[in-house]
């Protein structure tokens, strides 16, 4: 399972560097192919959970505000 020690803009930085990397790459290496999207993926979950997490954060806040 992938660390969250990173934070969403971070994450979302590291990302568009990724997709940069591969979309400019004039050699084909699969190990690094392959590593990239591994750490691609990590990242994405990174992104999801953290924004998981705010969505509830606000749902509550939003809860408090009605009552």
């Amino acid at each position: 399972m992938a660390k969250q020690s990173i934070n969403y803009s971070d994450a979302v930085a590291e990302l568009e560097q990724i997709l940069i990397d591969l979309e400019t790459s004039k050699e084909i290496d699969m190990d690094k192919i392959s590593s990239k999207v591994k750490r691609a993926t990590e990242l994405m979950k990174i992104c999801k959970d953290q924004l998981h997490i705010l969505d509830k954060d606000i749902e509550k806040i939003l809860q408090q505000l009605e009552e």
